[in-house]
């Protein structure tokens, strides 16, 4: 009888906690959240994801999409004139002075230790990554039975491949993909950076492994084959949201747990289909947003 009579005093109080904390019309009493993103569409679309994710359970948004390069983003972020952005975790972190590795939990962790001190936490990162991606077309794969990036290793001296200029000078790229997996292609064809000009290439068969970028909707809308990194050569680049602590402890676990359903169902295929709807097919990005939000 008194345990029943307990649960019946803690579920008046959750009920008059959750009335002091919202308004007449749903909207939860507390400051406005500044959401921005980077001058690019992948950014853009993610924060416009988390931007209604927060409106559909009564947070107040204002949206600053598009503001620019990290070098802009990063102190408006840490000064308060911004409160959430999509970043990727192993950039910020190199960005920051740290060390990304291939393991997205550490270099996530390494991230959280970091940026802490300037007052934002990064929250839990999404499966998405948009990091460089070893592509080719599904014939090539099929021909050659390519699953990994050290399957082309059994076609050295054979394969021509296409990525952006500085390719040969970067460890992420040329260099790494000759010193961790042995790669040696006949030639290097300096093209665009997984744009429109290596894409052409790629379908055209004037080069045979092309270097985009693992989210692009291309991969989608042109069917080509994303190898898998096996050795693990690029730094791991999940999408987090980064957010200032002081909205976190404004808003409590609630506006936390909104960000994690996001997260957790952002992988890199659906991120791949979104950017294809907005980039390749040409759809409102706002709507895209709202109809995988439907989905979930």
């Amino acid at each position: 009888m008194l345990r029943n009579r307990a649960i019946v005093i803690l579920a008046v109080a959750v009920a008059l906690v959750a009335a002091a904390c919202s308004s007449d019309d749903g909207t939860i009493e507390g400051p406005t959240i500044k959401v921005g993103s980077a001058n690019f569409s992948e950014s853009a679309l993610v924060a416009e994801i988390y931007a209604q994710a927060l409106e559909t359970e009564g947070y107040s948004v204002d949206r600053k999409l598009n503001i620019g390069s990290r070098e802009i983003y990063k102190p408006a972020l840490e000064s308060g004139e911004l409160d959430l952005i999509p970043e990727y975790i192993g950039t910020m972190l190199t960005n920051l002075g740290g060390v990304a590795t291939s393991d997205s939990t550490s270099t996530h962790a390494a991230l959280q230790a970091a940026w802490e001190p300037m007052g934002i936490s990064v929250l839990d990162f999404a499966p998405a990554q948009d990091k460089n991606g070893i592509v080719v077309t599904k014939a090539t794969a099929n021909e050659f039975g390519l699953i990994t990036t050290s399957d082309l290793a059994a076609l050295n001296g054979t394969l021509v491949f296409g990525g952006p200029p500085e390719c040969p000078s970067r460890e992420f790229c040329l260099i790494g993909l000759t010193d961790l997996y042995g790669l040696d292609f006949t030639e290097f064809k300096p093209l665009d950076v997984g744009g429109p000009i290596t894409v052409a290439a790629l379908e055209s068969g004037e080069i045979h492994v092309a270097l985009l970028f693992t989210s692009s909707g291309v991969i989608l809308a042109k069917d080509f084959v994303l190898l898998d990194d096996d050795l693990g050569l690029q730094p791991a680049e999940n999408l987090a949201p980064a957010v200032r602590t002081e909205i976190l402890d404004a808003y409590g676990d609630r506006f936390e747990d909104v960000l994690r359903a996001v997260s957790v169902a952002l992988t890199t295929e659906e991120l791949i289909a979104l950017n294809k709807a907005v980039e390749v097919d040409g759809e409102d990005p706002d709507k895209v947003a709202a109809t995988w939000l439907e989905g979930l």
